[in-house]
This record gives structure tokens, C-alpha cells and sequence, in this order.
């Protein structure tokens, strides 16, 4: 079996945290990871904290496993979420799409462990001075929110800044991508496209058929102009904003198209208005699998995968 330092830091089986999709990853799918061995994590994206407190404690009344948060720092609601976290006592934290310089000391004089998602090197070593209990590195082949540089280039570079357990992220689905993590230096993985397939996602069917059609080139990323670009399926919604993003659209205009368009694409699988966000791997995913299956099919996939690295060396 396949094991690291973080499987102990955190109390789980297996090094596989499940991403936090907003508005995807509740309760019920975090609870559902996490009785399969892995970290399951609820994500708090835009939503209001009492939604969050409601997921919290859903997840609490399915497991006695640890579970995380993901607290998407842009969120006018981070402030709120942020103490929600240490009233609900959850054991993990992971943040993104900003700095969580603010609340770092509070969550630690908690006993909350705090692991960022870092896209570059000087963010990880100010969270690794800060005083983060592991790094999430993630590339920028991962869904939702991206970074500039790949998985492959970002983490070995983020394990070389840190002495911090770095778990990898972005295009990882299978276990070829758990054993390639672990040869770049990575102590565990986080997926998010691969759950969507789980029973317990509780997705909209036209998502979930979307993912489990894909194609090598399903996604495509926008936003970049505002700052903040975002890989998504190459839906209608997706073609339309690229478009308005390279014409002479006023920012403000342009930020309101996609305002409430992720909860339509999970909540209604509106093809039209809906923008789908998945990762660069979502061609890798098959099948709809429960959770506990996922978690346990990539971790034996990837076991005999590091054993047999050995016979490239003659």
C-alpha cells in the first residue's frame, strides 16, 4: 500500500484529496471520499457561510473521518467561512484563488490545518514561512481556476521551495498520474474532473454525460483577460465568453456574463447559459464509479506502477 508522510499528518488512508469544485463538492461527496480513505473536501466557492456550516455538518453526520474545506479567497463570504471552519471544528482547510496570509495564525491557535493551493514558487515559500501544514501544487491543466505553468514543471519546483509535503494536482486521473506525482517529488494527489463521475456527485446528468464523453480536446481556458482564467468544457457558454473577451466589451460587462453561469451548468445542465468546468483530463474518465472505488482503483493502479519503475535502469 501506498503511503506518505501526509496520510499521518492527517489521519487518512490513502494520499488523495478530492478537489473542491464549487457548488459540486458538498457534503455528501466529501463524506463519501473520505470514507473510502481519502481526504473528502467541501467546497465553499461562492456561497454563503451558512451553506457551508449546513455541508459541514452533513458531512459530519455521514463520517468520523477527517474532512476539508476549500474556501475560495475571492469570495465576498471568505471572512464569514473562515471562522465557520473553526465553530464547526473541520480538521483541514485548503484555500485558493488568493492568499490566506489573514487568517492563517486564527485557524492555527485552532488546530486547523491549513493547506493552500500554490500555482508559483514564491507563494509557496511564503505559506511554507507562514506556517501551512502541506502545499497543494496544481497545474494548470486542472479545472476551475488556473495557473500559468503545468503539473509536471510546477511541482518538482514547489517540492525544491518547500520542506513541506507538496500534494500535486491538475491532470491527474488515474494511477499512472498518482505514480508520476510521486516520482516528481509529490507526497500525495488531489483529483477533482475524476469525481465528478462518483455516484455521490450530485451533479446535473448533462454534466456528468458531458464528462464521461469527452475528448483529448474537450477544454479551453478563459478569463484571462480579467486575471483570474478559468478551464472549462468547450461548451456554447465557453465560445461565446472567449469571444466577448477579446472584443471591446467593458470589464464589468464582461465579469457579469459568467455570474451564476457554473450553478446553471450544475444545478440545471443548461448547455446554452451553463459553463462546465473540467479539467484537461476529463477524455481519462469512463465510468461512474462510488467514490470508496475511485479512491482505491488509482491507489492500486499506481502501486505496481512504482514498482516496476526499477526496470528503466540497466
Amino acid at each position: 500500500m501506498i503511503k506518505s508522510e501526509i496520510c499521518e499528518i492527517l489521519g487518512i488512508e490513502y494520499p488523495v484529496f478530492q478537489g473542491g469544485m464549487a457548488w459540486i463538492a458538498d457534503g455528501r461527496l466529501a463524506a463519501a471520499v473520505s470514507n473510502g480513505g481519502g481526504l473528502g473536501i467541501i467546497a465553499a466557492g461562492n456561497a454563503p457561510a451558512d451553506y457551508v456550516r449546513e455541508q459541514i455538518r452533513i458531512a459530519k453526520s455521514l463520517t468520523d473521518k477527517p474532512i476539508g474545506v476549500n474556501i475560495m479567497l475571492m469570495s465576498p463570504f471568505a471572512d464569514d467561512i473562515a471562522k465557520v471552519t473553526i465553530e464547526e471544528n473541520v480538521e483541514v482547510v485548503t484555500t485558493g484563488a488568493g492568499n490566506p496570509s489573514r487568517y492563517m495564525k486564527e485557524w492555527k491557535e485552532a488546530g486547523v490545518k491549513v493547506i493552500p493551493v500554490v500555482a508559483s514558487v514564491a507563494m509557496a515559500k511564503l505559506m511554507t514561512r507562514l506556517g501551512a501544514t502541506a502545499l497543494i501544487a496544481e497545474g494548470g491543466e486542472s479545472g476551475g481556476h488556473v495557473g500559468e505553468l503545468t503539473t509536471i514543471v510546477l511541482v518538482p519546483q514547489i517540492c525544491d521551495a518547500t520542506n513541506l509535503p507538496v500534494i500535486a494536482a491538475g491532470g491527474i486521473c488515474d494511477g499512472r498520474g498518482v505514480a508520476a506525482a510521486f516520482m516528481l517529488g509529490a507526497q500525495g494527489v488531489q483529483l477533482g474532473t475524476r469525481f465528478l463521475s462518483a455516484f455521490e456527485c450530485n451533479i446535473h446528468p448533462t454534466y456528468k454525460e458531458k464528462i464521461l464523453k469527452a475528448t483529448d480536446l474537450c477544454t479551453m481556458v478563459t478569463g484571462k483577460r480579467l486575471g483570474h482564467p478559468v478551464r472549462s468544457l468547450r461548451t456554447q457558454f465557453a465560445r461565446d465568453y472567449q469571444k466577448a473577451e477579446y472584443s471591446t466589451m467593458p470589464d464589468e460587462e464582461l465579469e457579469n456574463l459568467a455570474v451564476g453561469a457554473l450553478r446553471l451548468a450544475v444545478q440545471e445542465g443548461n448547455n446554452e447559459k451553463g459553463c462546465f468546468l473540467s479539467g484537461q483530463c476529463a477524455a481519462m474518465v469512463k465510468r461512474e464509479q462510488s467514490a470508496a472505488e475511485i479512491v482505491k482503483e488509482i491507489m492500486e493502479e499506481a502501486e505496481p506502477i512504482l514498482r516496476g519503475a526499477e526496470k528503466w535502469i540497466k
